[in-house]
């Protein structure tokens, strides 16, 4: 016998499902708003305005590819830019995470107070990339600063670091590498991961602490140090506050330290050609993903899961 009251359940059933339906997107809706409105949305205006002849006080004018047709022949500055752009994340992503893994190797033999190193660790990837953080960082390594101080007392006389051509961009590697705790929490979470009894089981068939690094802490870590390296090489590439800061915004000296971003901010606010930033910044997104996907690319080859 059909009970009468199938056909009222199920008509009410999609009505139930709609009500879930909007609860959850309405829980949604801030960050929908968001997508939308703060990344989704003024990504295609820029990607529109890449094709324009834009100066923020006039109409945008339609002039198709020359934006990326001088940044391909025409542009001495976008060179220069990428070669400094270039030399940082090479420089700076290796030294950073190579830090992490020491001193995350240091943490996971289990020191007393943990946490508080942890945190004390961790502090400079919170405030790091602070104005204030650069502007302690200028200071420091100005002519005058507490750097050329400390090597007087030892009888070496410092240049101006700063202001120095050759050594300009290496303070601006020294302050990313200083900021090595994020991938430090990380790293230190997959030693965690590691179980004991590989160690043992080394140790047993004679494994000095040097070919148990290399053939079962490294290969097992693999997959941490691949995230970290995307993630912070990204960062790297995104790079501005310290090379604003410490140049004045000038990028010096000698466009020393003229990072892409810096390049990019120049053209927009300085300039006001905003149409060319906007290209420049989609050039950047291009470099960005194309490194991403040949991180990914070659994950097959050196990184290593448990399945």
């Amino acid at each position: 016998m059909i009970d009468a009251a199938t056909p009222i359940a199920a008509a009410r059933a999609p009505e139930s499902s709609w009500r879930d339906s909007a609860a959850g997107y309405l829980f949604l809706a801030p960050w929908l708003i968001g997508f939308f409105g703060l990344t989704l949305g003024p990504a295609l205006v820029s990607l529109y305005l890449s094709f324009t002849d834009y100066d923020l006080l006039s109409n945008p004018r339609w002039v198709g590819a020359a934006n990326y047709v001088r940044i391909a022949t025409s542009d001495p500055k976008f060179s220069a830019a990428m070669h400094v752009t270039f030399i940082y994340v090479a420089l700076a992503v290796p030294f950073k995470l190579t830090f992490a893994l020491l001193v995350a190797m240091i943490l996971n033999r289990g020191l007393r107070g943990l946490p508080l190193y942890r945190a004390i660790f961790y502090l400079p990837s919170l405030i790091g990339a602070s104005v204030a953080i650069s502007v302690l960082w200028r200071q420091l390594f100005a002519g005058d600063g507490l750097l050329n101080q400390a090597l007087k007392l030892v009888g070496i006389h410092g240049p101006s670091w700063i202001s120095n051509p050759d050594t300009a961009l290496y303070t601006l590697v020294a302050l990313s590498v200083w900021q090595f705790g994020s991938p430090m929490i990380i790293f230190l979470a997959g030693l965690r991961q590691i179980r004991k009894d590989v160690y043992e089981a080394a140790e047993i068939d004679g494994a000095s602490r040097s070919q148990q690094f290399w053939r079962i802490t490294l290969p097992l870590l693999t997959p941490v140090v691949f995230f970290n390296v995307v993630v912070q090489t990204i960062d790297a590439f995104k790079a501005f506050t310290p090379a604003f800061i410490i140049s004045g915004g000038t990028g010096g000296p000698i466009d020393a330290t003229l990072f892409y971003t810096l390049y990019l901010y120049q053209e927009a606010f300085a300039y006001f050609r905003m149409g060319y930033a906007s290209a420049l910044a989609w050039v950047l997104v291009v470099i960005i993903a194309a490194f991403t996907a040949l991180s990914f690319l070659s994950s097959r080859y050196w990184v290593h899961y448990d399945g």
